[in-house]
């Protein structure tokens, strides 16, 4: 008999990462616009201001990760949900572009605290025999809040005031703290404490793992925040809310098949997968303006194609590769397991915003996308040449 996965407590939690996501996601498109129409901000200086906020959650994830190894997980996660919940309400009388910096910055604090802690809670509460498709689900409520949520922020930007949809999301998140707060989530038993080394903060086992999932992230960062603008500037004027839709649906649907085969022990062999799958995301995606040019109904085609193999690829890498780092941790270091994770995939997305925001303002964004394609190869041959290996080595169960 298998063991039971669905319990109230898990439900919460799914339903509290959605409505955090889902306020992180209804602002993630909409930004840009914001940025330059109320700061008259150009494009360098929106990837540098909007990659503030990931640079400061690379930066507490380490301590974040040490902090739920040591004390109680589940009120650290309220306290930094709360947190997160609040800065929301900062951007409704932020009035100038050094406030709304440091309100970032917060903001990126409490985001980089609150996806560690939820990580590592809903791991303390799945079964282990079904971990990997308990993560699974647990990302899904990430990929529907990624469905819905930039549409309804471009839908909200185009007939309403930017407060609005701050409001939207300050409402969406403070239901969500009330889930969170609600969640059983069990008792962690005391540990030795350690003396302080590299280790407390960073699993050192999944570093090589880390480097690779960094490379594969910064063309996901690129994507998730300027593929709008990139739209735009080759004459797509469909609605582009429905190119994360397809995204999230696309996610919604791999990650349920992954977890599954990542409880069967196949984590490398489902990474391997997700990632020749990217790969050819991203440099349909690159394709997009130059068919574009000859035709705009195959343009468009390739652009929103492009939308369902990324949320197929990273639906599929997802669940595993956070197996893989869950799977090279002992037991009393999954909070560090979880951060190190997290801060691969934050670093990569901030050099995303960054490089994105960088080559587009002296290019183009296509340009910028056959860059991060380029990224994603490397990414895959690393992994396949020595990750996958190092992996088999070192894994603990």
């Amino acid at each position: 008999m298998k063991d039971r996965l669905v319990t109230p407590s898990f439900c919460l939690i799914l339903f509290a990462n959605f409505l955090l996501f889902f306020g992180f996601y209804l602002l993630m498109p909409v930004l840009p616009f914001y940025l330059a129409e109320e700061f008259q901000a150009g494009n360098a200086t929106i990837g540098v201001v909007l990659s503030c906020y990931t640079i400061a959650a690379l930066a507490i994830r380490p301590f974040s990760g040490f902090l739920l190894d040591t004390l109680a997980r589940k009120p650290l996660y309220i306290v930094a949900y709360f947190l997160f919940t609040a800065i929301f309400a900062g951007y409704l009388v932020a009035g100038s572009l050094t406030l709304f910096v440091i309100l970032r910055v917060v903001h990126g604090v409490a985001f980089g605290t609150v996806t560690v802690a939820g990580n590592t809670v809903v791991i303390d509460i799945l079964p282990s025999s079904r971990r990997g498709e308990g993560i699974g689900y647990y990302g899904l409520a990430n990929n529907i809040a990624m469905a819905v949520g930039p549409m309804v922020g471009l839908f909200l930007h185009e007939a309403f005031t930017f407060n609005t949809i701050f409001l939207w999301a300050l409402i969406s998140c403070s239901l969500g703290l009330v889930m969170a707060s609600l969640v059983k989530a069990p008792a962690k038993p005391p540990v030795k404490h350690e003396p302080i080394s590299l280790d407390r903060f960073v699993l050192v086992r999944g570093i090589p793992a880390g480097l690779d999932l960094l490379l594969l992230s910064i063309p996901y960062g690129m994507t998730s925040t300027y593929v709008a603008m990139y739209a735009q500037q080759i004459g797509i004027t469909t609605r582009t809310g429905l190119f994360f839709t397809l995204m999230a649906l696309g996610m919604a649907t791999s990650r349920i098949f992954s977890g599954r085969q990542v409880d069967r022990g196949r984590v490398t062999q489902v990474i391997a997968v997700g990632m020749y799958i990217a790969c050819l995301c991203f440099f349909t995606l690159a394709a997009c303006a130059t068919v574009a040019v000859w035709s705009q109904g195959l343009g468009r085609v390739l652009f929103f194609g492009a939308a369902v193999l990324m949320g197929v690829g990273f639906g599929t890498l997802f669940p595993a590769f956070n197996s893989l780092f869950v799977n090279l941790a002992p037991n009393n270091q999954r909070g560090t397991a979880t951060s190190t994770y997290l801060i691969s995939w934050d670093l990569g997305i901030g050099a995303g915003l960054l490089l994105g925001g960088y080559i587009s303002s002296v290019t183009t964004f296509d340009k910028a996308y056959l860059f991060g394609a380029l990224l994603a190869l490397v990414s895959t041959l690393l992994f396949k040449l020595y990750v996958a290996r190092h992996f088999e080595r070192y894994k603990l169960r």
